[in-house]
């Protein structure tokens, strides 16, 4: 039988007289101490075992007493369940390494800290927003993994949407996010399984279906035809929209990383920045007409083809990805511009130049055509994104039942 008490430790007293509050745990008749922080006698109140409001700091202290009582009551309880023996040294070992073992928030930055070492910064920036985000429904408090459960879940999922404006989608992202640590945390034992808040009969992970919308081809030539002689900024933001484009969607971050070695025989061969595969891709006319305009004389073959990372320090991956998102950011709000010149009510960004490709092709190519096109590891991956743009059997069918 096991049993956890706040007590006045009187056994010590520093030189002003004050003595520790301890944590007194008692397995089998042996009690060990923890001492939590040092008061007064004065201020001790015996009776119900809290600090009295005489102390200044007494609704801060009574609250930290309390939750190191719930720690030890937790680690007992956990050891009986799984019918394990403990003794109250080891309780008041657990009690003084649960909080750091299985804090939320140390095993968070840690991985974050250990994806920008790996170099992986867009990962590492967006995850930082979803810690943060936690942080201040938590209003910056810990929290350790056995106290994420699905009503904390539900909760957080409330907080995102009604507080901070978040959109299901995110919220999701958030939930994959808790997810991988609480796996980490699983493998590492710091923290039991049983606790483990997702999956059948818990929360469960499940994307909203999201609408991808591309410009259509009426859209992709008005771009194509606009006159931007006057504004070189914004001329320069559509070629690499539809450089981009032209190429099945090519990720605006490989986009202006590539070099004229890269191209030989109007082919392009590059290394995808995200998962580090291979492409090798025939540049069509309207492509290589672009790329006419941004070679001169002077052009060395192991040149960038667009200016955006020639003054970037490759040896340091954090200048190449605040770069690339500053250039994103500028093609962005030129696009947004010519969207907005042309008449086109669609939202324009260098991410729509994909979903465009997708749009127009349809169903005009294949499957397994456009999976190599999209440099999808699995056909599931095409068909599902490629259905975003696929509408004619639907329609056939409404104009079918309608027409009598």
């Amino acid at each position: 039988m096991a049993s956890v008490k706040a007590v006045l430790y009187k056994s010590k007293k520093k030189a002003d007289g004050r003595n520790p509050i301890a944590l007194r745990v008692t397995v089998n008749r042996k009690s060990k101490y923890t001492f939590i922080d040092w008061i007064h006698e004065k201020d001790w109140d015996k009776i119900n075992k809290i600090v009295k409001t005489s102390h200044p700091n007494s609704k801060r202290l009574n609250n930290l007493i309390r939750k190191k009582v719930s720690d030890a009551y937790d680690l007992i309880l956990e050891a009986e369940s799984l019918k394990q023996n403990y003794t109250s040294s080891e309780i008041k070992e657990g009690i003084k390494t649960n909080n750091s073992k299985t804090s939320f928030f140390r095993l968070a930055n840690e991985h974050l800290n250990t994806l920008e070492s790996l170099g992986k910064h867009n990962q590492a920036i967006n995850q930082r927003g979803f810690l943060s985000n936690i942080g201040y429904m938590l209003k910056n408090n810990d929290i350790l993994f056995h106290q994420i459960d699905e009503t904390f879940l539900k909760n957080l999922k409330i907080y995102l949407i009604g507080t901070k404006g978040i959109s299901e989608r995110s919220v999701i992202n958030h939930y994959i996010f808790i997810r991988s640590l609480f796996n980490k945390a699983i493998s590492k034992n710091l923290v039991n399984p049983k606790y483990y808040p997702f999956g059948k009969g818990k929360v469960t992970i499940r994307f909203p279906e999201s609408v991808k919308i591309g410009l259509d081809s009426d859209e992709i030539k008005a771009m194509e035809e606009y006159d931007l002689t006057e504004s070189p900024a914004k001329a320069h933001a559509r070629d690499v929209f539809l450089f981009s484009f032209y190429l099945a969607g090519i990720r605006v971050s490989d986009v202006i990383n590539i070099r004229w070695s890269d191209i030989s025989h109007d082919r392009l061969s590059y290394k995808m920045g995200k998962n580090n595969k291979v492409v090798s891709l025939k540049i069509p006319e309207k492509a290589l007409a672009i790329l006419s305009k941004y070679r001169t004389k002077t052009t060395a073959h192991s040149d960038l083809i667009f200016p955006e990372l020639k003054k970037a320090d490759f040896s340091d991956s954090k200048d190449i990805h605040a770069k690339i998102r500053t250039a994103t950011r500028k093609f962005n709000k030129h696009l947004k511009t010519i969207g907005k010149d042309l008449g086109i009510t669609k939202k324009i960004t260098t991410h729509i130049a994909r979903h465009s490709f997708g749009n127009i092709a349809g169903d005009k190519v294949s499957p397994q055509m456009l999976q190599k096109l999209y440099r999808h590891s699995s056909i599931m991956t095409t068909m599902g994104y490629q259905s975003n743009f696929i509408h004619t059997d639907t329609d056939e069918a409404l104009e079918s039942v309608l027409n009598f």
